[in-house]
């Protein structure tokens, strides 16, 4: 059988650059990784599965890391989990990935490396392959707000598309018809089911109300406040008279563009966020807006990740835990 030297000797590489490419991808140059992988597809080697099985320390530590700390959002998830974590006497090593899959894949590396019991992660990309690579290397890992729809692991979410119906209700009740959904269904699971909650309420309400999809680039201020701008623009018959949005960052962007450029929220334009985030209450439009138990959420995962870790044997079945989001309703409607 070849062996990890035989690899590292066709690849012209190191040992130590075969063990990162198996065990450490993120931290070897890509024509390094194409490299390895090629010799060892040639040589048929299969690494010992023993010496790669994860061994946690001795220290009772968790290890989070979340998609964006610059997002309120996450900061109030994380504050719930290290809140837990305080209680029980566990150590925390928080990452940030800043939406960036290379530096999660690095911080994924980095909490291994410290030997953390198990990993609390909100993923930047739910389809990541990393992640199976943990999950098949035994670390317990618990996924917070987002998970793949065919990932059978330990996760605690929010009914999103419960939370997409709450908001098109509202809307629908206070008689708007024109209503646009402000966010990327396309590119993120959670943002399609707000949607498709949305247009179920759409699709069965009485009347001609229409529903339309205006694409964001990404979930913040700065976007919201460009789209605030390009709706503002239309003329008043091709304006919609209310907005939902994917988050509450694209909604107070929205609202502070809208005022600017002279338009009433809401006798112009209604507009309902997602999250009720701390300055969702303060702005100059308070914001209506579906809550979701942000520090329930992280505290709900540290205490799946205790039953993980505490519980002898292989890991169990997969457990979800689904909470469910409340309208809150302020100004801007």
């Amino acid at each position: 059988m070849a062996t990890i030297r035989d690899v590292a000797r066709l690849a012209g590489v190191s040992s130590g650059t075969v063990s990162n490419v198996l065990n450490r991808p993120s931290y070897v140059r890509a024509d390094t990784r194409e490299r390895v992988q090629r010799a060892i597809s040639e040589l048929d080697f299969i690494p010992d599965q023993r010496s790669r099985q994860f061994r946690p320390g001795r220290t009772r530590t968790i290890g989070i890391t979340v998609a964006e700390l610059g997002n309120p959002f996450f900061v109030d998830v994380a504050l719930g989990a290290e809140a837990v974590c305080r209680e029980r006497d566990l150590g925390v090593v928080l990452c940030n990935s800043s939406y960036d899959p290379q530096l999660e894949s690095q911080n994924l590396d980095l909490l291994v490396q410290q030997r953390v019991q198990g990993i609390i992660i909100s993923p930047v990309d739910e389809r990541s392959s990393r992640l199976d690579m943990l999950k098949d290397r035994g670390v317990p890992m618990v996924f917070v707000d987002r998970v793949g729809d065919d990932r059978d692991v330990w996760s605690v979410v929010i009914d999103d598309r419960e939370g997409g119906r709450l908001g098109a209700r509202h809307l629908v009740s206070r008689g708007h018809r024109r209503i646009a959904f402000l966010g990327h269904p396309h590119r993120s699971p959670k943002v399609r089911s707000r949607y498709e909650g949305a247009r179920e309420v759409v699709h069965q309400s009485d009347g001609d109300i229409t529903l339309e999809v205006v694409t964001t680039a990404s979930w913040t201020v700065d976007e919201g406040r460009r789209l605030g701008a390009a709706l503002a623009a239309r003329p008043h018959d091709k304006r919609p008279s209310a907005v939902l949005c994917a988050n509450d960052m694209l909604a107070l962007g929205l609202i502070q563009e809208l005022v600017r450029c002279g338009l009433r929220v809401p006798d112009d334009i209604a507009v309902v966020g997602y999250d009720d985030i701390e300055w969702a209450s303060i702005g100059a439009v308070p914001l209506t807006t579906v809550a979701q138990p942000r520090e329930r959420l992280g505290r709900t995962a540290v205490e799946m990740m205790i039953q993980l870790i505490d519980r002898p044997g292989p890991l169990p079945q997969a457990n979800h835990i689904v909470l469910a989001p409340e309208l809150v309703v302020r100004s801007s409607t």
